[in-house]
C-alpha cells in the first residue's frame, strides 16, 4: 500500500544526446552520458536524495526538502559544466534540470502523483544549463534560495488548467556554488544594510533583511493593496537579493517604474532592479497624487 508523503522531484537530463550519438558515435557518446549520469547521482546523495530511476540520459530524484533537491541541482549544473571527461571539442555537454515540491505516492521504491508530472514538465521547460522550478517550490526555499530565483515565464501545462509560474535558479552567480545558501549568507553579513520603503496614501511597507519579500495586487492579502481594472490579484513581488531591490512581474498588463531623475521603465513577466526613489504603477504608468501609485525609497541604515 502507497504511503502519502511531500517530497522534492527533481529531473535531470542531458540536452540533445541523440545529437551526441551522431557526432562523437556510439561508444563516445555513451560513455558521456554515463558520466553525466554519475555526477547526478553523486549530487543527489551528497545532499541527502535518493535516485529513483535512471532513463537513458535522465534521472528522477527525490528530496525530502526543496532546499536540499537545489543543492543539488546546482552542483550537478556546475560539476557537468567544469567535467574534464565532458570538455568534447566543438561538442559541448549541457544538461537541464526541473523541480517541483508537493504531495506524492511513495510506493514499492517509486513515486506517483501529479507533484512528479509537474516536475517533469519543468525539465521540458528548461534550457540546456537551467534549473527551472514552480511558484510552490520558491515558497519552501529558505531565504537564501529564494533570492537566487527570477521569474521567466507563465504556462499552461499539458494536463493542467491552471496556469503555473515558472522560475529559474540562478546558480551561475558569482558566489553561487553547490553550498549556495551558507556562502550567500555570508556574503551578506559583510554588506551594509539597506532597507526599500513604499508607500501609498494610505499604507507603508519596509523590505530589510528581515521582511525581504513583498507582495503587491489587488487581492486583501498582499503585503501592498493596491485595487484597479487593470492591476491583477498579484501583480509583482519585490525581493532583497545581494543587498539590491528587485521588482518581478506577474500580471497581464505589466509594471512601470518611474525614477525621481524622469528615467522610465516597463516590466511584464520579468525582473528589473530598483534604485534610488521614484514611482511605481501597476498596470499604468504612475502619477503623483493618484492613489494607485506606490512611492518608493531606497536607504542604508
Amino acid at each position: 500500500m502507497g504511503k502519502d508523503i511531500e517530497l522534492a522531484i527533481l529531473f535531470a537530463d542531458v540536452v540533445g544526446s541523440t545529437r551526441l550519438f551522431e557526432e562523437l558515435g556510439d561508444v563516445r557518446a555513451r560513455d558521456t552520458i554515463a558520466t553525466c549520469i554519475d555526477v547526478m547521482r553523486t549530487a543527489t546523495e551528497r545532499h541527502n536524495g535518493t535516485v529513483i530511476k535512471t532513463m537513458g540520459d535522465e534521472v528522477m530524484s527525490t528530496f525530502p526538502s526543496a532546499d536540499e533537491a537545489l543543492n543539488a541541482a546546482a552542483q550537478m549544473q556546475q560539476q557537468i559544466s567544469v567535467h574534464a571527461h565532458l570538455k568534447n571539442d566543438g561538442h559541448p555537454v549541457a544538461i537541464r534540470i526541473g523541480c517541483h515540491f508537493g504531495p506524492v505516492v511513495l510506493e514499492n521504491r517509486d513515486v506517483f502523483g501529479a507533484t512528479v508530472h509537474t516536475a517533469n514538465r519543468m525539465t521540458s521547460q528548461a534550457k540546456a544549463g537551467q534549473i527551472v522550478t514552480t511558484a510552490t517550490t520558491v515558497e519552501q526555499l529558505a531565504p537564501e534560495w529564494r533570492a537566487s530565483v527570477r521569474q521567466i515565464d507563465v504556462a499552461t501545462l499539458k494536463g493542467q488548467g491552471n496556469e503555473v509560474t515558472l522560475f529559474e535558479v540562478l546558480w551561475q552567480t558569482e558566489d553561487v556554488t553547490s553550498m549556495v545558501p551558507a556562502i550567500a549568507l555570508a556574503g551578506r553579513e559583510s554588506r551594509r544594510a539597506v532597507r526599500l520603503r513604499l508607500r501609498t496614501p494610505d499604507q507603508e511597507f519596509v523590505l530589510d533583511e528581515r521582511r525581504p519579500h513583498a507582495s503587491l495586487g489587488r487581492a486583501e492579502d498582499n503585503d501592498l493593496v493596491v485595487k484597479g481594472n487593470l492591476i491583477s490579484r498579484l501583480h509583482a513581488r519585490i525581493e532583497v537579493n545581494r543587498g539590491k531591490f528587485v521588482l518581478i512581474d506577474q500580471s497581464t498588463n505589466g509594471t512601470f517604474v518611474q525614477s525621481t531623475g524622469g528615467e522610465e521603465s516597463f516590466v511584464r513577466r520579468d525582473s528589473m532592479q530598483i534604485k534610488g526613489e521614484g514611482m511605481i504603477g501597476l498596470g499604468r504608468t504612475p502619477e503623483h497624487g493618484a492613489p494607485g501609485t506606490i512611492r518608493f525609497a531606497c536607504e542604508e541604515v
